[in-house]
């Protein structure tokens, strides 16, 4: 079985929903493990052993960790290939790869220097700028996903859902985190939408227990 360390909210909903997904269409059950990290439980020295950089998901596989979103999802697909999550097709593969890459070293950096500046500079006049500048850039990002999901047939990838549309539900969350409405947003929002209603997906939330579209309204 396998063991998924996740953080309610975090980036890791993307292998805890795909794991879903694959109960449902196999049987086969997995184990997860929440790690809280607004508790700073990813830095106790039990999780340290499991992941050094104290960082989610972590994919447990015969006792055997295994880190970062790419390669979990990698691994995912290279032994559930029927679920399609990422596609066969070599051109539509290189194509979700890259939008993958994308989501995972510039859009989630982007968020995490509104979300934790402090992991950057000590500086609080810094940390401020920092969460002013990566909004506006995150919120440049969220709509740059609005016009992907613009042209969703009915997933960003076609006729399978894909890891690329577990990503987008995590993503218009943050947003929201960050006090971007997303109803600023709505095409991006009735996608979101559709991906939390499919059952696999909604178990996966209703585990992590974190409000979809929160959003944070100025003071």
């Amino acid at each position: 079985m396998h063991k998924l360390y996740y953080g309610p909210g975090a980036c890791s909903f993307v292998p805890h929903a795909a794991l879903e997904i694959i109960k449902a269409g196999t049987g086969e059950d997995f184990e997860a493990v929440p790690v809280k990290l607004h508790k700073g439980e990813q830095n106790s020295p039990e999780f340290r052993a499991i992941n050094p950089d104290g960082q989610v998901p972590v994919l447990a596989v015969n006792g055997k960790p295994l880190t970062q979103i790419t390669a979990i999802a990698s691994y995912l697909d290279a032994k559930y290939p029927q679920f399609q999550l990422l596609p066969r097709d070599a051109w539509q593969r290189a194509r979700t790869l890259s939008i993958m890459a994308w989501m995972n070293n510039t859009v989630h950096p982007t968020f995490t220097h509104v979300f934790m500046p402090f992991k950057y500079t000590e500086d609080k006049a810094a940390q401020e700028e920092l969460k002013r500048h990566n909004t506006r850039l995150f919120g440049e990002q969220l709509k740059r996903l609005e016009s992907m999901v613009q042209e969703a047939n009915p997933y960003l990838m076609g006729e399978k859902l894909t890891f690329l549309d577990l990503y987008a539900v995590v993503f218009l969350r943050w947003g929201g985190l960050a006090g971007i409405d997303p109803d600023s947003m709505p095409s991006y929002k009735s996608f979101v939408d559709h991906i939390a209603a499919l059952p696999p997906v909604a178990s996966a939330l209703a585990r992590e227990a974190q409000p979809l579209h929160y959003f944070r309204k100025a003071a």
